[in-house]
């Protein structure tokens, strides 16, 4: 569980890594390309809820 608990971290805060990214580029494109900004915000969120479900996980590891 010790090790679930190490990947369960690694992988919010590559998550979040990722998130940003993602956000960065929606805001860049968002004046040339509004359609794909939006799609970029609609994964931003998705990850988000992805976030909160290897939290929840990581939280139930004693």
């Amino acid at each position: 569980m010790e090790k679930l608990k190490h990947l369960l971290d690694h992988w919010m805060e590559h998550n979040r890594e990722h998130a940003e990214k993602y956000k960065e580029w929606a805001e860049k494109v968002r004046e040339s390309n509004p359609e794909i900004s939006e799609i970029l915000d609609r994964v931003v969120e998705k990850m988000e809820e992805i976030e909160k479900l290897l939290k929840e996980a990581y939280e139930k590891i004693k």
